[in-house]
Parts: structure tokens; C-alpha cells; sequence
């Protein structure tokens, strides 16, 4: 999806909660049968599922022990990490 019905933005920065989501669905958006581990990943919110499946499936880890930071721009390191740990996951 884009950023809106006519717009992609390919320039535009991308948030943790965006990049887990494209990867979740890469991946088929399985089913998660998980409880939340971030207190600021609201059940209400579109990513619920593909950051409580990429945290069960140690995809990702968060940034503490208690915080996904959804809106936070994800870095090239982040990125690489969470796909080279995807991809051994498979």
C-alpha cells in the first residue's frame, strides 16, 4: 500500500511498524497466536500483528524490553538485521 490512495512517497523515510508490516506480509500474514510484548503496540493498531509475529519469531527484538518505537525511523541496520534474522528464521 501507499502512503495514500494516489501517493507511494518512495522518498520518504520508513518507520519500524511500515518495514515490519511489508515483511509480515512478504512472509503471508501468518496467523499469531501471541500476546503483545510492547507497551506501545495498541491491539487498535494496523501493525499489532506483524510486530507481535516478528517479536515471537525473534525478528525483531524491540528497542528495550518493553517498547517497539513503531514511529521511529528505521535505519539501514535495523533493516539488515531484521531480514538477515528473518531469512534464518525461515
Amino acid at each position: 500500500n501507499g502512503i495514500s490512495n494516489n501517493e507511494f512517497g518512495p522518498n520518504l523515510p520508513i518507520t519500524r511498524a511500515q518495514f515490519i508490516t511489508m515483511l509480515y506480509r512478504y512472509a503471508g500474514s501468518p496467523k499469531v497466536n501471541s500476546t503483545n510484548n510492547f507497551d506501545d503496540v495498541k491491539s487498535s493498531s494496523s501493525y499489532y500483528d506483524a510486530v507481535n509475529w516478528a517479536a515471537n519469531k525473534g525478528i525483531t527484538k524491540g528497542t528495550s524490553s518493553t517498547t517497539f518505537s513503531p514511529n521511529k525511523n528505521c535505519t539501514r541496520e535495523e533493516v539488515i538485521t531484521m531480514l538477515y534474522r528473518y531469512n534464518n528464521k525461515k
